[in-house]
């Protein structure tokens, strides 16, 4: 897949340009050129674009590798518990190898239209105003909800590795917030990228941990490795609702195009990303193929997500000090990401939006601390707050990963009819399955998480709002 070259649409004018909050190309400035204030403002605002114009592609994988690849990479296991290690395997390698082609084509949207800064721009090519407001609002809500998982996740890191269940939880999730408020700090994703190389080899050692302590355990067991309740098939008594639930987090996992063009936004070579997303895809591809089946066929059917949980107490406690990186790391991204959103549309036209100077970080930390407020509210305040991320992921990564893209290409990237040539007729049919994935998640994802929500309320499952007890953080 090589980019193709950048090409100009008559369907995107000004008032596309206008939704778009910014075009540096149309940049306005007072007409007076031999003021003072004029000159130092025009100065102003080249020297913040020019720093928010620094990242390379080595930097752009590394940060849709934080973006991406979280602890979320070690529930995969208990999805191959689910589904069986053959289906776990085929769509894993399937969905993965989708990714990186609707990734291909979110960025050669971007290619052909260099002024578009995040997703929701990109939207309001096709739909105009309506759907560049909708994809803004879904765009907010997930990655504030994502960051308001990342906070659950580091409560329950943090009770494990402490092991104090008389301390009151919610001190850890106060904790986990600050952490994920200062790492979100950095105004660029060029400085925030030396952030990744941390979080990736944090994950990194903790599968590692993780299979190395699962695989002892399971040869210590009575009967050794072939003693373990792995199978190829799914379990015969697995439901649609859970079977679907587990390939819902299959996809999930691949939902780095949602932050992709605010990190292409900020790329000297914008045409290398192509480089990044198959660097990404293949290396996510290896990561969850073997996390998932290795260490389903060390634990079996009883494996828990995540995976961390299932080895022994100890083991579990430094896996998770391993793991504070990433949690944290890939968590604060999110808010970096609306932080910068919200900055270019409510000071499209000033140098306020680069945060560089005094003004400029002032409302930048303010800003950076009220997203993060937010999703500690939001995670803390709903009792069943992971099913409810499982519902607003079905709803819209099925959107940003698969079925904007396919719409993308045949609105926005297709060159000619369809059915033009045996070309056109071929990426016509392949984005067409990739639009019915895209539906089939939104649809069959939403029912499953409802399901999983509504079982919980069943089980009496659901913890309370603002839990002091650890227990409340064990499900």
């Amino acid at each position: 897949m090589s980019p193709a070259h950048p090409k100009e649409h008559s369907d995107y004018g000004p008032e596309s340009e206008k939704m778009s909050g910014w075009n540096p190309d149309k940049e306005k400035l007072p007409d007076d050129e031999l003021d003072e204030r004029a000159r130092r403002r025009r100065t102003s605002i080249a020297e913040g674009a020019m720093k928010h114009n620094k990242l390379g592609w080595k930097r752009l994988t590394v940060c849709l590798i934080v973006e991406a690849i979280a602890l979320g990479s070690l529930s995969m296991p208990s999805a191959f518990a689910s589904l069986g290690m053959v289906a776990g395997v085929f769509i894993t390698v399937g969905i993965g190898l989708v990714a990186i082609y609707t990734s291909y084509i979110v960025g050669q949207v971007k290619l052909r239209h260099p002024h578009i800064q995040h997703y929701a721009d990109a939207v309001g090519l096709m739909w105009g105003k309506f759907g560049y407001e909708l994809a803004s609002v879904m765009f907010i809500l997930f990655l504030v909800l994502l960051t308001g998982s990342h906070v659950l996740t580091g409560t329950i890191a943090w009770i494990r590795i402490v092991d104090k269940p008389s301390l009151c939880a919610l001190a850890w999730g106060v904790v986990s917030a600050i952490l994920l408020y200062a790492l979100a700090l950095p105004p660029t994703f060029h400085e925030f990228a030396i952030l990744g190389y941390i979080d990736f080899a944090s994950i990194i050692v903790a599968i590692f941990i993780c299979m190395v302590a699962t695989g002892v355990e399971a040869s210590n067991a009575p009967g050794g490795l072939s003693a373990v309740p792995w199978s190829a098939w799914p379990p015969p008594d697995i439901t649609f609702a859970k079977a679907f639930l587990s390939t819902t987090n299959i996809v999930f996992a691949y939902s780095f195009a949602v932050c992709q063009y605010s990190f292409m936004a900020e790329m000297h070579t914008p045409s290398d990303y192509v480089k990044s997303i198959w660097a990404l895809g293949l290396l996510e591809i290896l990561i969850y193929t073997l996390t998932g089946a290795i260490i389903y066929s060390f634990v079996g059917s009883d494996v828990k997500s995540p995976a961390i949980l299932s080895g022994a107490k100890i083991t579990s406690r430094v896996a998770f000090g391993v793991a504070l990186p990433v949690i944290f790391i890939s968590g604060s991204i999110n808010t970096t990401v609306v932080g910068k959103y919200i900055m270019g549309r409510v000071f499209p036209n000033s140098e306020i939006r680069y945060v560089h100077t005094k003004k400029g970080w002032i409302i930048w930390l303010g800003l950076i601390a009220g997203l993060t407020l937010v999703a500690w509210v939001i995670a803390e305040a709903i009792p069943f707050f992971n099913a409810l991320l499982g519902l607003i992921s079905s709803l819209f990564i099925s959107g940003f990963s698969f079925y904007f893209p396919a719409l993308f290409w045949f609105t926005i990237v297709k060159e000619g009819k369809w059915n033009a040539n045996a070309k056109n007729i071929g990426l016509a049919i392949v984005n067409a399955l990739v639009l019915c994935i895209g539906l089939v998640v939104l649809v069959g994802g939403a029912y499953a998480s409802v399901e999983d929500i509504l079982e919980s309320y069943k089980t009496g499952s659901v913890g309370g709002s603002f839990a002091c007890s650890s227990s409340s953080y064990e499900g």
